[in-house]
């Protein structure tokens, strides 16, 4: 490994790999206890749903559809994240839970972690209610036959997380290579659960904006993680 490529990784991942490897080392998983709940949760959801008796009381309490109304849309919406897409793999949604919330939850603290991940499945859930009221002449707008799809799973709080914990640690070019990697698979496939990761990802950009705008008037420049100035954000 060249010397370059050596230094891009130290300024890209050395902060965040540093504080990740420390607090598993010296806590191990009860680093992570947020992080294993929500797997737990999101397997026994895969369990139970697929169960004869199991499929309706989970539709009933984390399903979301953009034609039910707003407020139960918003009551499931929480719980909507752990409930795995029937049409997809359990184990990619407990991977993405456990890899991304584990580092989130250490970089961040665990109600940080939380209320981000739920920023970015709102915006997401939000996001189809408005695409499908547009229509699909609009250029972000869907067709009337998705507002039945069922629109459950972590991959939008997967995304928004990602950038975010990226943006916080200086992982710049990463955080840009998870972007373009969904800009990409909406071009691919235009579908609904690509256009709510784009969603989640500018909730989660306007978030981005505003703290920074808040840092620069505060301290008159936003440190860079890695710089003596800077410090990792406190978990709360």
């Amino acid at each position: 490994m060249s010397r370059a490529v050596r230094e891009f990784a130290r300024r890209e991942w050395g902060p965040l790999f540093t504080t990740v490897r420390t607090a598993l080392v010296t806590k191990r998983w009860r680093a992570v206890p947020m992080t294993l709940a929500a797997v737990c949760l999101t397997g026994l959801f895969q369990i139970v749903q697929n169960q004869d008796w199991g499929y309706q009381p989970v539709q009933d309490i984390g399903s979301v559809r953009a034609e039910d109304p707003l407020w139960l849309a918003l009551l499931r919406t929480p719980l909507s994240l752990f409930v795995p897409a029937l049409d997809l793999p359990v184990w990619g949604a407990l991977a993405q839970v456990l890899l991304v919330f584990g580092i989130a939850e250490i970089c961040l603290g665990r109600w940080r972690t939380l209320a981000g991940a739920y920023l970015a499945t709102l915006a997401g859930t939000l996001y189809a209610r408005l695409a499908i009221a547009l229509g699909p002449d609009s250029p972000i707008g869907m067709p009337a036959s998705d507002a039945q799809v069922v629109d459950t799973g972590p991959s939008a709080a997967v995304v928004g997380l990602a950038v975010y914990v990226c943006w916080r640690y200086g992982a710049r070019w990463t955080g840009a290579l998870v972007v373009l990697s969904m800009v990409i698979e909406v071009a691919i496939k235009a579908n609904l659960a690509g256009k709510e990761h784009i969603a989640a990802i500018a909730a989660v950009l306007v978030l981005i904006a505003v703290q920074a705008w808040r840092g620069r008037r505060h301290d008159g420049v936003e440190p860079r993680p890695g710089t003596r100035s800077w410090k990792p954000p406190i978990k709360s």
